[in-house]
């Protein structure tokens, strides 16, 4: 597992998510939506979808989605915000041991991909089983300080 770009070491920090069990198709919509924003607008975004204040556009995964208010295919996906608000902190404290400026920080990389699954087991009828996978997903981070 590696991160898709090589930055530079003074002016970003790095986080990564490995083998967690969230959504990946989740993921990857709350990725766009975030990506590119200040640290701080995204974790009140985060915030907001978590009390259902505010949908997440679903743009590639929307086929049989309910449309929400203002959005059109969305939805709330929970689970996936608090794991990333998790992930985003813990990557914006790697930026203040690094000695970054915390305050002016913005989402450089933000990326969702499948991860291997946990494989399981769902009992059926007459003493069989059928395969039931748990989907894991694989989250990197990468925080830019922004130029004066």
């Amino acid at each position: 597992m590696g991160y898709t770009m090589d930055p530079d070491p003074e002016k970003t920090a790095k986080a990564f998510g490995s083998e967690l069990q969230i959504s990946p198709k989740e993921s990857a919509e709350v990725c766009n939506m975030l990506r590119g924003k200040d640290v701080d607008k995204a974790l009140d975004i985060l915030d907001e979808v978590i009390a259902k204040e505010r949908a997440v556009p679903y743009n590639k995964h929307n086929k049989r989605v309910a449309h929400q208010k203002g959005v059109g295919s969305g939805g709330y996906p929970q689970k996936v915000c608090k794991t990333m608000k998790k992930k985003i902190e813990e990557c914006r404290s790697n930026a203040e041991d690094k000695g970054l400026d915390a305050d002016n920080l913005k989402i450089k990389v933000l990326s969702a991909h499948k991860g291997s699954p946990i494989e399981g087991r769902r009992p059926r009828a007459m003493g069989r089983s059928t395969p039931h996978d748990t989907k894991t997903t694989n989250l990197e981070i990468i925080l830019e300080e922004k130029e004066a």
